[in-house]
């Protein structure tokens, strides 16, 4: 069984839905617009995935292997539907905002992936875990290109965040820059795989970085071969 940290490291950073796996990328540059357009569609995709692992790890030994797939899909499509209906219910502006990418969610390839892949051949807590994690990089993926498209866009942080998310987040509307012109591109469909694809090189490049620093392992040992190396007859002193 994988360990907790390796979870939350492959979530977050190492299998993040979008930067990793490449997955969901239709709501993602669809609903980008605005980091709180992102912030929304990820906090609902978030339920789902935690409610999708939760009953499909407790529900693994009771599923025929035959008809797995149709059952993680009607699991999956119960709570979208639950998550629709609170969303128009409590926060209806948002709902009308983002439309029918939420009912898509059942479509999402990177929750019915989870399930299928480490729900069903794991325990309960792990699995809730597991879609924890994604959901928070999942969603942390969505607000960070929101936040890139809408600031090079309209010079704008989280705008329109209390009337679409309720009066608690107003703290999180911005004005970044007076008077600006913006970049409309940013704001349309290429602007978004633009911006997908720098943060995506960002990443890779982060990765490439990490993966050249040696480790104290490492370091401890070319010490030491240094050391030896230096002593008269290749001995340590």
């Amino acid at each position: 069984m994988s360990t907790y940290s390796q979870i939350i490291r492959d979530g977050l950073w190492h299998n993040n839905v979008v930067f990793g796996q490449l997955l969901a990328l239709c709501p993602l540059l669809a609903v980008t617009s605005t980091a709180t357009n992102g912030l929304g569609m990820g906090l609902a995709s978030t339920a789902v995935l935690v409610g999708s692992n939760l009953l499909v790890s407790m529900t693994r030994s009771l599923i025929s292997p035959k008809v797995r797939i149709p059952i993680f899909v009607l699991l999956i499509a119960t709570l979208v539907s639950l998550v629709d209906m609170t969303m128009n219910a409590w926060l209806h502006d948002l709902h009308k905002m983002l439309g029918l990418f939420i009912p898509l969610i059942v479509t999402n390839c990177a929750i019915l992936g989870r399930a299928e892949a480490f729900a069903s051949r794991q325990p309960v807590l792990p699995s809730i875990v597991d879609g924890l994690m994604m959901g928070i990089g999942f969603t942390l993926a969505l607000v960070l290109l929101g936040a890139t498209r809408e600031i090079l866009g309209s010079g704008t942080l989280f705008a329109n965040a209390s009337l679409l998310l309720g009066s608690g987040f107003t703290g999180l509307e911005l004005v970044l820059f007076e008077d600006y012109q913006g970049i409309v591109l940013m704001l349309l469909p290429p602007g978004g795989f633009l911006a997908l694809g720098f943060l995506i090189v960002a990443k890779r490049l982060l990765d490439r970085r990490f993966e050249q620093r040696p480790t104290n392992t490492q370091a401890n040992q070319i010490t030491v071969t240094d050391l030896d190396e230096s002593s008269p007859g290749g001995e340590t002193a």
